[in-house]
């Protein structure tokens, strides 16, 4: 049976590098303490990554042909070398050893959704290992957890400014909803007060403002040559 390790768990600094790793499309090596129960010393594989907030197991480590959810405090970094078997090599005897004695294993398995509490069941060992060796006290395996129900994908309402104009888009994952569309300043400005995040109405205002004051040249503008406009019908008036 492998080693057990009496590391505290994952520290945060880990847990960054196992992100960054499957971001990558790795799966990174960990290895399992002792409050992951008679697995401790095992070496398994981070598939995915699930939310901390809904619940402590949120790594899924792969261990054999099991997929199950572990907690930071379940797994470590496993040490260079940890769970390959190098080849011994020895000169050869004129007598061949003797069989070594075959070690008792251990199965741990998880139900995803099971759909009556099971009492967990202790490792067994053979008659003659019980003989031969000395009894080993074995932590019981944990109940599994039943699987969360996955929600529905997030949704997003973007408000955007953009030569001039203030549009409003929506998509829900990957789904458009909503594309891009008009709408006036003033309503504009009333979606950012409900959101009221420090700095975001102020910018709003900032553009608010420039473009109050750009309409208002124009605006000067355009009374100054409609002035003289009139000015000149009326002089074509008086010479007719």
């Amino acid at each position: 049976m492998a080693a057990r390790t009496t590391a505290p768990g994952l520290a945060p600094e880990e847990l960054q590098h196992i992100r960054d790793t499957l971001a990558t499309g790795r799966k990174p090596r960990v290895m399992f303490t002792e409050s992951a129960g008679q697995i401790a010393g095992q070496v398994g594989q981070v598939v995915e990554l699930t939310d901390p907030a809904v619940s402590d197991e949120w790594l899924v480590v792969r261990f054999g042909r099991d997929e199950l959810p572990f907690s930071p405090t379940d797994l470590a970094i496993p040490p260079k070398g940890a769970g390959r078997r190098a080849a011994a090599k020895s000169d050869p005897e004129p007598e061949p050893e003797p069989p070594a004695r075959p070690e008792p294993e251990f199965l741990v398995t998880r139900e995803p959704v099971p759909a009556q509490r099971r009492e967990p069941k202790e490792a067994s060992v053979s008659t003659q290992e019980q003989a031969e060796t000395t009894p080993v006290e074995k932590p019981a395996r944990r109940p599994a957890r039943p699987a969360r129900a996955k929600g529905p994908a997030g949704l997003t309402v973007t408000l955007s400014y953009a030569e001039g104009e203030w549009t409003v888009a929506a998509t829900q994952g990957s789904k458009s909803l909503a594309k891009p569309y008009v709408v006036k300043p003033a309503e504009a400005l009333r979606m950012v007060a409900l959101v009221d995040v420090p700095g975001v109405r102020e910018a709003v205002e900032q553009i608010m403002a420039a473009e109050r004051a750009e309409a208002e040249q124009q605006a000067e503008k355009l009374r100054a040559e409609l002035a003289e406009i009139e000015s000149r019908l009326a002089e074509l008036r008086d010479a007719g």
